[in-house]
């Protein structure tokens, strides 16, 4: 039989996308190009300065923690996906081709994996990296398993990470080992590709649970609506969505009830930073309480330290419930209790932007919009985008020697 960086490495060598499949490719292109382009301003953009394209473009993509996920992976695929694809000069194709196989990946090292403080974005996405940039390269299957396994020893990355900036540098690391893994399997570098496999049960995952079925991206991808991570997008909706009209400073209590698993990546209850407030329960709920719309400002130092974000903070409880095993199970529910005794409740299960309430058209041209990339975007291609991103985000990488 086949092992799973052999099976992974044919599909995705065969892989002839539908226009569904084009369609989703364009989407996140856009949406990645985006969310990087509106932190060009952030001081990672100095930090990474000399790290190679593949790194430097995924760590600023996703440091303002405004891209795209796989909800049944818990992976931030195009932020992986589409700087390998763009580093290695590749299109829609070899996007699709990595983001499938990281999807799958993700599936495979499954919820306990995540839930047991690994970040799947990384574990998932160098061996995914390196089919982007593989595939690219025009590698045959053979060579995409031999490149597989070389990014093998770069899956890595923690949730201890989350609000630092080793959050988004370690997902800059996986894209950039990817890349490397590729050009190396190209150059004749040679591996086992049963590796995968036993990388894969070592970091409790089951080679058995991939499946080639489906599109190219199964499930396809959630778009964000606020710039924050994901396990705050529901909670942040509800209360903007059903309480818009509750003033901040009456409010006297505000409990929180949502299973356990959905506040997996929230590490942070006193939050005192921007970094730190995008993974919050506490700080998004004051935030949505006090902000129209909890954008780009909301998630600052100032904004986090605010008196009456800091006296909110204080005053939410997170009641966990048993069990979940993705970010967005069974629904949160919201009490607010105001001053004079009364009290207000918002409960949801699906916020905007999840794959059951896709966003329009009208929905992701705001977006982008607001990233402050519209007319920079407005006829951009998988050709055009690498040097778009390298007008905007010049790195000071050395290069080796022709």
């Amino acid at each position: 039989m086949d092992s799973t960086a052999e099976a992974l490495a044919r599909w995705a060598h065969e892989l002839d996308p539908d226009p569904h499949d084009l369609a989703l490719a364009r989407r996140s292109l856009l949406d990645t190009l985006a969310v990087t382009l509106a932190a060009r301003d952030d001081e990672l953009v100095r930090l990474s300065a000399e790290l190679p394209d593949a790194a430097r473009w995924a760590a600023v993509g996703h440091v303002l923690d405004f891209d795209d996920l796989h909800m049944e992976s818990t992976t931030h695929i195009s932020v992986v996906c589409v700087p390998a694809t763009l580093a290695a000069g590749g299109d829609a194709r070899a996007y699709l081709a990595g983001a499938g196989v990281m999807a799958r990946i993700g599936v495979a090292l499954g919820w306990s994996h995540y839930s047991s403080g690994w970040h799947a974005t990384c574990t998932a996405g160098a061996p995914a990296a390196a089919v982007c940039a593989g595939v690219a390269l025009g590698l045959s299957a053979e060579r995409l398993a031999a490149a597989m396994a070389l990014a093998v020893p770069a899956a890595g990355g923690v949730q201890r990470a989350f609000g630092t900036s080793g959050k988004s540098l370690q997902v800059g690391f996986a894209a950039e080992a990817g890349v490397r893994a590729a050009r190396l399997a190209a150059a004749g570098a040679t591996a086992d590709p049963t590796a995968l496999d036993a990388w894969l049960r070592l970091v409790g995952g089951d080679p058995d649970r991939v499946d080639l079925s489906g599109p190219a991206v199964p499930g396809g991808l959630a778009i964000k609506m606020f710039p924050c991570c994901y396990a705050l997008q529901r909670p942040i909706s509800a209360l903007r969505e059903q309480l818009p009209d509750v003033e901040a400073a009456t409010v006297e209590e505000i409990r929180v009830r949502t299973p356990a698993g959905t506040v997996q990546p929230l590490i942070h209850h006193r939050p005192s930073t921007g970094l730190q407030g995008k993974f919050s329960m506490e700080y998004a709920v004051a935030a949505a309480l006090l902000d129209p719309h909890p954008g780009f400002a909301s998630f600052t130092d100032e904004a986090v330290t605010r008196a009456e974000a800091q006296r909110l903070v204080r005053q939410v409880t997170v009641d966990e419930t048993p069990g979940g095993d993705w970010l967005l199970d069974g629904r949160v529910e919201i009490s607010v209790r105001l001053r004079d005794g009364t009290r207000h409740a918002a409960a949801l299960e699906l916020p905007p932007g999840s794959p059951g309430r896709p966003p329009s058209d009208e929905d992701l041209t705001a977006k982008i919009t607001d990233c402050g990339a519209g007319s920079l975007l407005s006829e951009v291609d998988w050709c055009g985008a690498a040097p778009l991103l390298a007008e905007h985000l010049p790195g000071t990488e050395k290069k080796e020697p022709a």
